[in-house]
């Protein structure tokens, strides 16, 4: 699991956060390309904010207001839509979707 910040960066209090969650991107990208032909098959996903217990006091706290009016979507993806993707990533996704980054952000970010 990554985080859009890793295509969208980070305020600058955080910019740590977005290169590891970059770096991740590019591991997961390297793992598909080095061991596709052994049949390892490696997926990213990268949600925005998703409503844990630390982004609903964030929003409460900190004029969430304003957050969700950049997300298209008009809230934040849920826990069980990112694990749901996870799931998905790990029974069901197609061996030709190796080395792929999936987007789970509400079209906060879109590349």
């Amino acid at each position: 699991i990554a985080s859009r910040a890793a295509y969208r960066g980070d305020s600058p209090a955080h910019w740590h956060y977005a290169a590891s969650k970059s770096g991740m991107v590019a591991m997961t990208k390297t793992i598909a390309r080095a061991y596709a032909k052994d049949g390892i098959l490696a997926f990213a996903i990268c949600p925005g904010f998703t409503m844990t217990g630390m982004a609903e006091e964030y929003l409460s706290s900190r004029g969430g207001e304003k957050l969700l009016a950049e997300i298209p979507l008009g809230r934040v993806a849920m826990p069980d839509e990112v694990g749901e993707m996870a799931r998905w990533c790990a029974l069901d996704a197609p061996a030709a979707m190796t080395g792929a980054v999936l987007d789970v952000n509400g079209a906060s970010y879109v590349r």
